[in-house]
């Protein structure tokens, strides 16, 4: 890169920094081309994207988390390509490869990975989001921290097909399994006519309804913060419809087929 000053050709040099980084500090080793007469810092493209790959492996390194070197070092070690990782992951090869481009994964993924390099790996609850089987009684506790969080209820003795609860729970169970590593109602989920909703839904409603939520086992406060998040992205019914609708996870699928756990990386409207 020529310096635009008009002091011909600048140099590649490695600057340390520390920055504060997603409320840490973290110190990395950045590259930029700098000119030897006024000092002039500057990037082109290249070298931008590859500084911030670089911090974001600065600050997985800071908490703890595989970063993109060792995701990729680990996957050759197999001698394995991105789709027998992703196949192994129980994930889309989308999500390999943005996790070895820089894109920081979650805890409970990167706890995936690591069990899958190190050959631990061990056949997950796809269905229930490792909760071992549905909890009515949650699904009615959680229906109603949405209430709370939403100023209005959501589960209504009239709404027959859990239309739009059903895609508040959608989203409740698949980003507390994303960024938790578990459901919270341990229900299964389908894609049906109206958009991802319960699996055999009809069955479960009057269920649902007649549950006591007393019985069910206490949200965490994390979990909270979750249907919280959800409520304020979704603040009516037909804003949550509509999210759910696009999402690739339910678009991909068959009528009826089911949308497994792990396919929670791939929600773009949360």
């Amino acid at each position: 890169m020529d310096c635009p000053n008009n002091h011909g050709k600048m140099e590649l040099k490695r600057v340390p920094r520390e920055v504060t980084f997603r409320g840490r500090p973290v110190k990395y080793r950045p590259e930029h081309f700098v000119c030897r007469s006024c000092g002039l810092v500057a990037d082109d493209w290249k070298l931008a994207a590859s500084n911030q790959k670089a911090l974001s492996d600065a600050y997985r390194r800071t908490v703890d988390l595989l970063s993109s070197e060792e995701i990729v070092e680990g996957r050759k070690k197999l001698d394995w390509n991105q789709e027998q990782l992703a196949k192994a992951a129980h994930v889309g090869i989308a999500s390999i490869k943005r996790w070895e481009g820089g894109l920081i994964q979650t805890k409970s993924m990167d706890a995936m990975l690591r069990r899958v390099l190190t050959g631990r790996e061990t056949l997950r609850d796809t269905y229930t989001g490792n909760r071992g089987g549905v909890s009515l009684p949650r699904i009615k506790l959680v229906l109603g921290e949405f209430g709370k969080a939403l100023g209005r209820k959501i589960l209504r003795s009239s709404d027959k097909g859990v239309l739009y609860a059903g895609k508040y729970l959608f989203y409740a169970d698949m980003i507390a399994f994303r960024e938790l590593g578990q459901s919270m109602t341990g229900a299964s989920y389908a894609a049906m006519p109206h958009g991802p909703q319960l699996d055999n839904y009809r069955e479960l409603v009057d269920s649902i309804h007649a549950a006591d939520e007393r019985e069910a086992e206490a949200l965490t406060d994390q979990e909270k913060r979750i249907i919280r998040r959800i409520a304020k992205a979704f603040p009516n019914d037909q804003s949550v419809y509509k999210a759910a609708h696009k999402e690739e996870v339910f678009r991909d699928k068959k009528p009826g087929e089911h949308i497994l756990y792990t396919e929670a990386e791939r929600l773009l409207e949360m």
